[in-house]
């Protein structure tokens, strides 16, 4: 028998309910609903995510408490935003390298549940500066290495400078990944996917397929695939 679903519809509708009525008031009242049909579908994931993420590397983590595991807390940090809507209308989870546990710029694979928006992927997204010259020099100075991972993956993203970084050939065959800030690939799911008994297996296939880029990143910054 296949296995039971990870999520439901529910929890699309209540990120659709908390999209529109974002405010400490209605959270409150509803905050039963947010913990049976978001946070404990989406722990459960994680727990079980463990043992298919670990056969792609041993040395990331999927961590399923509640407070400081792998999963995001839905309050947004608005210090310093022009948004002060209070909470997160999506679900999210990264998991990271054992080694960099406290750092969400490191590589890691990032699971992402928003109606109209589901996905998961690997990549280093936004690395300090000392970071992103190390992924550069090793896309610069390993060619043939960057040309296996970019034949396996075809849709390397994030967002690059205008121009080609400083120390860097204008004229190198990968300038365009020379100029990026973060790079990135996922592969997207339907809300019906997502509440597919495959689900989590089919997430599995995506993480393995995004191995390539995530070794070579991960051993780029010196840390063990």
């Amino acid at each position: 028998m296949p296995a039971e679903p990870h999520f439901s519809p529910r929890l699309f509708t209540f990120l659709r309910a908390l999209k529109r009525n974002n405010e400490r008031a209605w959270f409150q009242a509803n905050k039963e609903r947010y913990i049976a049909e978001v946070q404990q579908p989406m722990l459960r994931f994680i727990a079980d995510f463990a043992e298919p993420l670990r056969k792609i590397s041993k040395h990331f983590i999927a961590d399923p408490k509640p407070v400081g595991g792998s999963m995001f807390r839905v309050y947004r940090d608005t210090r310093f935003a022009r948004d002060k809507t209070p909470y997160k209308t999506h679900a999210s989870a990264h998991f990271r390298h054992g080694a960099a546990t406290k750092d969400v710029h490191a590589p890691g694979f990032y699971f992402h549940l928003e109606p109209g928006e589901c996905f998961i992927g690997g990549g280093i997204w936004l690395p300090e500066a000392h970071s992103l010259k190390k992924v550069r020099d090793a896309i610069a100075y390993d060619v043939e290495g960057w040309r296996k991972v970019k034949r396996k993956i075809k849709d390397i993203e994030g967002d690059g400078l205008t121009r080609p970084p400083q120390g860097y050939d204008p004229a190198h065959l990968f300038i365009d990944d020379l100029k990026r800030k973060s790079h990135f690939s996922h592969a997207a799911f339907s809300e019906a996917e997502v509440c597919s008994p495959r689900f989590l297996s089919r997430c599995a296939e995506a993480c393995r397929a995004k191995a390539p880029l995530m070794r070579f990143l991960t051993e780029a910054v010196d840390l063990d695939w």
